[in-house]
């Protein structure tokens, strides 16, 4: 059974065969809760996202489609957009309803990181990566999704564009200038430390 390609899968839940979901949600549970945790930094919160998000497909698996020129078997595409789509609309509701404002503050953050003793290069990039974490926290919200998107779930623009309802053109410019703007917050941060 793990030789169906996702679409496959989804196809036999589309047709009521809800057996097949389980194995959907195997596979992705751990890059959906990355998704959600790097948005938010709360676990229980990520935890419960991943689980609305196969809700919601579930309750709309009668609106799953394949693109026309995509065969049944034809790799991971559409149901990958599908289901980011759905996380991305899960997290929007999700504050929308609740009111809830991402104001976490840095030092409640770094009481999460693990520290351990390392020699001192493993140090510096163990620092530049807290500070990477950082200045992706002070992001706007829109920003940190694309780049979380391209860079960490590292999708392709056109993907992502699919999700997002724009163009790839459009993706491209979103992405560099979430960058610079996250070029821009690292190093203001470095001068502080």
């Amino acid at each position: 059974m793990e030789a169906l390609s996702d679409n496959a899968l989804m196809l036999k839940v589309k047709d009521n065969d809800l057996d097949k979901l389980g194995l959907l949600f195997e596979r992705y549970k751990k890059p959906l809760f990355g998704f959600f945790y790097n948005l938010n930094k709360d676990q229980e919160l990520s935890e419960d996202l991943v689980q609305n998000t196969f809700l919601r497909i579930l309750k709309y698996r009668h609106l799953f489609r394949l693109p026309e020129n995509n065969l049944q078997d034809a790799g991971e595409g559409s149901f990958r957009t599908w289901m980011f789509h759905i996380a991305r609309n899960v997290s929007h509701d999700h504050y929308r309803k609740d009111k809830i404002k991402n104001k976490e503050n840095v030092e409640d953050w770094q009481h999460q990181l693990i520290h351990h003793e390392h020699k001192s290069s493993e140090l510096e990039q163990q620092d530049e990566q807290t500070l990477l974490n950082m200045a992706m926290e002070k992001l706007p919200a829109d920003k940190r999704e694309i780049l979380l998107l391209s860079k960490y779930q590292e999708k392709k623009y056109k993907e992502i564009g699919e999700v997002l309802g724009c163009s790839e053109g459009t993706v491209k410019v979103k992405v560099f200038r979430a960058l610079q703007e996250l070029k821009t917050i690292y190093q203001q941060l470095e001068k502080r430390v």
